[in-house]
């Protein structure tokens, strides 16, 4: 399976990889509209796609509920099934097939890119931070860094860089290895017909375990947003 990027697009100076840009449109217009197929026409009697964004939002509530107190968390409900339904979207494009014109990947997931995970996660860290000075103000933010003691700093510092490289890489690393396996064993069947009756079975089995970890993995880096911001907003480290 080629993993080799198109082209780069140049714009201002800026290098920009067209199939991540591709890919993450088309996971930004599925959200989009799982969100407005699951909140239009609203029931009593729910039916569809209304159950499943009820459900959907109770899961997040969960998710919030148990990080914070929901007077505190309940303005993060929107941010979480945001997150969480774009990071199970953006896992899932990339399992049916992968498309590679001319040797170039254009067809994967998005978070098969490290540009994007570790994109995903500079934004939550940042969301957090700017939360923080919201809900405590600046001072009460500022000396958080120097908590319990002053040499604290540099350690919260690398805490930062640290859970930053952790959210994104973790995401990256677990959706890129299964894309791989799966391109590996799509590629061992058409070696012959024998080899592809051989490695049908593997690769429907993996399929299986990929969406299952797929799944997992938003669920994942939801709940760890909501942690960082939690850890955030309180007044207890």
């Amino acid at each position: 399976m080629e993993h080799e990027a198109p082209h780069s697009l140049e714009l201002l100076g800026l290098s920009f990889n067209p199939s991540n840009m591709l890919m993450i449109t088309i996971a930004s217009v599925i959200v989009f509209i799982i969100a407005v197929l699951g909140s239009r026409s609203l029931q009593m009697r729910p039916s569809g796609m209304q159950n499943f964004m009820e459900w959907l939002i109770d899961f997040v509530k969960g998710i919030i509920n148990s990080t914070m107190d929901w007077k505190t968390g309940g303005r993060f409900l929107t941010l979480g099934l945001t997150i969480i339904m774009y990071v199970f979207v953006s896992n899932m494009l990339g399992l049916p097939f992968a498309i590679a014109i001319d040797h170039e990947l254009w067809w994967k997931s998005p978070t098969a890119d490290p540009t994007i995970t570790l994109t995903l996660a500079v934004m939550v860290v940042v969301l957090t931070h700017f939360y923080a000075v919201k809900v405590k103000g600046a001072k009460s933010y500022g000396s958080d860094f120097f908590k319990p003691m002053k040499f604290m700093f540099p350690l919260k510092i690398i805490e930062e860089f640290a859970n930053t490289l952790t959210l994104g890489l973790r995401l990256y690393g677990n959706i890129f290895a299964g894309e791989v396996l799966l391109g590996l064993l799509a590629a061992a069947g058409t070696v012959s017909v024998f080899a592809g009756v051989l490695s049908f079975l593997p690769m429907l089995v993996w399929q299986g375990f990929s969406i299952f970890v797929g799944v997992i993995q938003a669920f994942i880096f939801t709940m760890l947003t909501m942690v960082y911001m939690a850890h955030k907003i309180s007044d207890e480290h």
